[in-house]
């Protein structure tokens, strides 16, 4: 398993940006998946959104925290190609902006040699794209 990490000083108020998140627009703004179909919680703190990609689909548990989100691949299905993927995206207070912050941990669910590397590699990209959304959102 390896864990990546991206972050970035946006000039908004943390509930500023906090109202631009959404499971949802945290799928599209990293890109490599579609959503297909969201399920809210009854409590509005966890939706499970399926998503699909070629030849793959699968569900990811948001949780909805003070700071953020953490999601995960749900336990209850197919996890794609992940063995593991679960990631953290934080927003705190800074110089009267933001500093948000996206951590994941991923290991891929193949017998290829440095294959949670590449996917390390890969998710990266994903959480750099997710800032990028943010900050254009905002």
């Amino acid at each position: 398993m390896r864990e990546v990490e991206v972050e970035r000083f946006i000039a908004e108020s943390p509930p500023t940006v906090g109202r631009q998140l959404s499971p949802t627009r945290i799928v599209e703004w990293e890109g490599s998946f579609e959503v297909a179909e969201v399920e809210e919680g009854a409590d509005d703190e966890v939706t499970i959104v399926t998503v699909t990609g070629p030849g793959v689909g699968f569900r990811l548990r948001f949780e909805r925290r003070s700071d953020g989100y953490r999601y995960a691949v749900a336990d209850d299905g197919p996890a794609g190609p992940f063995k593991h993927m679960e990631t953290w995206l934080t927003v705190d207070p800074e110089n009267e902006g933001s500093r948000v912050r996206l951590r994941s941990a991923v290991a891929l669910n193949a017998p290829v040699p440095f294959a949670d590397r590449i996917a390390a590699w890969k998710r990266r990209g994903e959480l750099k794209r997710a800032l990028d959304g943010i900050a254009e959102a905002v």
